[in-house]
């Protein structure tokens, strides 16, 4: 199959479509409807039917059916902010022929791709790879997804021959700040199921996910001069500390993998008359999860008692939960995902999320939808990139699942 997903990323890559943390506007930045109207055009250029862009940024389209068959309605979503981590202005992708050791990325700057630090690279020697210049992200995160679903479309409709039933397109905005399917509309989405397509390595089929809740905490210090202050002064910051000092080391990101959960202390502010932590608590299992969230609600309440009580007080907010709980009822949708990526030459590689997606809200919306690659690695930065060969297989899948729904 040769299919146009290569330019289509490239292309996709020069619009600027950074999220924003705790925006008040939806979505949170206009670089993400310039290029949700662009899509627009391309699908209208393509034949693409039903197409409409609300004013909250969701764009759908519909590709109507070729088979007489009864055959499920399928959607495919991909979400269309970069992360607020990493700039995504000017983005500049290169070509790399990998040969093996490291890319240099920018050398004027000295920035350096390395299997020494990135090993996964050692499994592209002889791989064509798009990288960043080493001065923004790249965007595969998901330029990658709506590149490959938009390559998808355009292969079916150059191929009425290939029998498929209702195919949905979404593309959705501020994925990346946890809004993503904040106003999704399911009902009019109007499919049985649905894949987004936000994964990362080659064969990748996801459909559990981190149960996640982010905690707001805020201490209250009391400042008195440091010369006079025995018994008297409260340091926030050393109370804000002690906090995280109680939270289990062994239970940071930074020393966990696969179902392990974490506590993450993610950003820090801090006088001594007040500091403020937000820490995002993350766990495949929802046992340990509620588990987590009473343990930290527990060292507040020791804090409080310790330094009197209203020093700590936190606001603590579930954000999303794992999503095979509503995947097992429908288990055939991994089977079809699954059968469509060994038709395609690739060995399903099944993974937990460790973070979320959209469509781990839209499964307990009623939309199933589990996670399939686009081949992106190392997202959210300036060593993200993507092995061209795995985002071609991707567009393959996708084209696969829908021929197999409607066998």
């Amino acid at each position: 199959m040769q299919f146009s997903v290569i330019e289509r990323f490239i292309k996709y890559t020069t619009f600027d479509t950074r999220a924003k943390m705790d925006a008040e506007e939806f979505p949170s930045t206009p670089g993400q409807l310039v290029l949700a109207r662009a899509l627009v055009e391309e699908l209208r250029s393509l034949g693409m039917s039903e197409i409409d862009l609300d004013e909250n940024g969701y764009l759908m389209a519909t590709l109507p059916a070729t088979t007489k068959k009864t055959a499920p309605t399928i959607g495919f979503i991909a979400h269309l902010d970069t992360s607020y981590e990493m700039a995504g202005a000017n983005v500049k992708a290169q070509f790399v022929d990998y040969q093996g050791g490291d890319i240099v990325l920018n050398a004027e700057n000295g920035i350096v791709l390395s299997p020494h630090e990135f090993p996964d690279l050692n499994k592209y020697v002889g791989k064509r790879l798009i990288t960043t210049d080493g001065t923004t992200l790249l965007g595969a995160d998901d330029k990658a997804g709506i590149a490959a679903i938009m390559a998808a479309l355009e292969h079916l409709i150059a191929h009425p021959e290939i029998e498929h039933g209702k195919i949905r397109v979404a593309f959705t905005p501020d994925e990346e700040v946890g809004h993503g399917a904040d106003r999704f509309d399911v009902a009019k989405f109007g499919a049985d199921f649905a894949y987004t397509l936000d994964g990362g390595e080659v064969g990748e089929l996801q459909y559990e996910n981190f149960n996640a809740a982010k905690a707001y905490i805020s201490v209250k210090g009391r400042s008195v001069h440091p010369g006079k202050s025995k018994n008297k002064m409260i340091n926030a910051i050393q109370v804000a500390v002690e906090l995280n000092n109680m939270l289990p080391q062994h239970q940071r990101p930074e020393y966990t993998e696969h179902y392990e959960g974490f506590y993450h202390l993610n950003e820090f502010n801090a006088t001594v008359e007040e500091a403020s932590l937000f820490i995002i608590i993350r766990d495949h299992d929802r046992a340990k999860f509620e588990g987590m969230k009473k343990y930290l609600q527990d060292c507040i309440t020791l804090l409080n008692q310790r330094y009197g009580e209203g020093t700590v007080n936190i606001r603590l907010i579930d954000q999303y939960y794992n999503m095979r709980e509503m995947i097992e009822p429908v288990w055939h949708i991994i089977e079809l995902a699954r059968q469509a990526m060994l038709d395609s030459g690739i060995q399903p590689l099944v993974t937990p999320i460790r973070g979320g997606t959209d469509g781990s809200r839209l499964s307990y919306m009623g939309l199933p939808c589990p996670n399939i690659f686009t081949g992106g690695h190392n997202a959210h930065g300036r060593y993200e990139y993507v092995p061209v060969f795995a985002l071609e297989k991707s567009v393959e899948v996708i084209v696969r699942i829908a021929e197999l729904a409607a066998a």
